[in-house]
């Protein structure tokens, strides 16, 4: 006999996951979605395996606004290992070339300053990009290798700590798409000895970093009962926290939902705005154009816009 269908439910928030070693985001991401039962779930920006971190789940309607995270700025804590080049560029790969590593701090030093501000990366074959709809990774495990658009990215931050042996620590703030696994193999390649990935910690994506009071694991939520569980949902525009907002009265939140442009006296400049109405409802995202010309972008469906889960977003 199949077993029965599951009965997944509306549930609309922020999850911040911290997420353990060994499983991929979408595993993570259904794991969550598994123990809040929730109908939609999605993640706010790939993190392997092999690392750990900060993963934002966004579940229900707040899964329409995740590109806001998606195109946030990340923060990682690496551990690089100099001398020694992987098939993968991290500890995962078989070892490729080993070269007495080049410890000196002044020279790492150097060699990690070229990789501050505006720079190129290939990305790497063992990652989830696809070609023709198949993930890099698997033309990788065939021993198919696949031509690679290279891409700018962009070091915000860039530290060196904790150089131990021939370990050493890197902080690193960094665009969307940036791949600290190449960054870790192009530093060695400046240093003339090589280097791979040994660990990786994502500590932060946009504003939300792992120390944050919301943050819980899967094991910790799998031991919660169901109300402690839901109040570490963050409500939906947790994610649009960045963003100006506009108040409106009932009827012309009315009109907003029902997909009508309005004519707002309380004009900003251009651009994306957070709206909300009566009793600090909030309704979803607008475009704003000239002389208040308001037009919805993407608004919350009514029945979730009537309450949200999570507690307030003004922390």
């Amino acid at each position: 006999m199949s077993k029965p269908r599951r009965n997944y439910r509306s549930v609309d928030g922020v999850l911040l996951l911290d997420k353990p070693l060994g499983i991929s985001s979408q595993q993570a991401v259904s794991r969550a979605r598994h123990l809040f039962n929730a109908a939609k779930a999605g993640h706010t920006g790939t993190l392997d395996p092999a690392a750990d971190g900060l993963l934002p789940v966004c579940f229900g309607e707040a899964t329409k606004f995740s590109h806001f995270l998606l195109d946030a700025d990340k923060t990682y804590v690496a551990t690089v290992r100099l001398g020694v080049t992987t098939t993968t560029g991290d500890a995962e790969g078989d070892i490729i070339a080993s070269k007495p590593p080049v410890t000196d701090p002044v020279l790492i030093a150097r060699a990690v300053e070229k990789f501050r501000g505006d720079i190129v990366q290939t990305p790497p074959m063992h990652s989830a990009l696809k070609h023709q709809g198949v993930p890099l990774y698997e033309y990788a495990r065939m021993g198919v290798d696949i031509e690679r658009a290279p891409r700018n990215v962009r070091i915000h931050e860039l530290q060196v700590f904790d150089l131990i042996d021939n370990f050493f620590k890197l902080r690193v703030r960094c665009s969307k798409g940036t791949y600290i696994r190449v960054l870790a193999e192009d530093i060695g390649t400046a240093l003339g000895c090589g280097a791979s990935l040994s660990a990786l910690t994502r500590t932060a994506t946009g504003e939300f970093a792992l120390n944050h009071p919301s943050v819980c694991t899967l094991a910790a939520l799998q031991d919660m009962p169901e109300t402690e569980r839901m109040v570490r949902l963050l409500p939906v525009d947790t994610l649009l926290r960045g963003l100006p907002e506009l108040e409106v009265g009932a009827t012309e939140a009315q009109r907003l939902l029902l997909g009508q442009k309005l004519a707002l006296r309380q004009a900003l400049n251009s651009g994306y705005a957070r709206i909300y109405g009566p009793n600090r409802r909030f309704l979803g995202l607008v475009e704003v154009g000239a002389g208040g010309r308001t037009v919805p972008y993407r608004m919350l469906a009514q029945q979730s816009a009537s309450g949200q889960t999570g507690h307030d977003a003004t922390q």
